[in-house]
């Protein structure tokens, strides 16, 4: 059984990572978000493995996570002194792709959204039910990431082009 599980985490990780990647906008919390869900994940691995592919379900659980996660943290938190700044890490090989870039500057909300709409295929109603929100909040959020990122991302595309 651990065989099996340690197979999936091979073959899966570097997908796992970039779908992390792209729901948190940077990658060590993609990181983190991806090694909380393989710890979930491994205690239960003998009953996700008589799944056809336990791929999807490990997918809907980071999408999930992250929006929890999400939620705890947009509650303001006030501190008695100003935290140490924070090392200085190596930049991302991405941080200066313009899709990218622009995908990061959206709200956490309208990333999600377009995230799971547009990356994993899902549709209004299962957005909905995932982010416990209406299907009318998914059209709109998604609505207005959209207009973000034509409005950020129009000139490389070309005036007049539809996408």
């Amino acid at each position: 059984m651990d065989e099996d599980f340690a197979e999936f985490v091979r073959a899966a990780l570097p997908g796992l990572l970039r779908y992390g990647h792209l729901l948190t906008g940077n990658p060590h919390d993609a990181a983190d978000l991806v090694q909380i869900i393989l710890e979930k994940i491994g205690v239960r691995w003998g009953t996700l493995r008589g799944a056809e592919s336990p791929l999807p379900y490990v997918k809907r659980a980071m999408a999930n996570t992250h929006i929890s996660r999400w939620r705890s943290r947009r509650r303001e938190s006030l501190v008695a002194d100003i935290p140490e700044p924070p090392p200085y890490t190596a930049p991302d090989r991405l941080e200066n792709e313009p899709l990218w870039q622009a995908l990061a500057a959206l709200p956490p909300r309208q990333r999600t959204v377009v995230v799971l709409r547009y990356y994993e295929g899902l549709s209004e109603a299962e957005i909905a039910d995932a982010m416990r929100i209406s299907p009318g909040t998914v059209k709109s959020q998604a609505s207005k990431a959209l207009a973000s990122l034509r409005g950020k991302l129009g000139s490389l595309v070309g005036v007049g082009d539809e996408w």
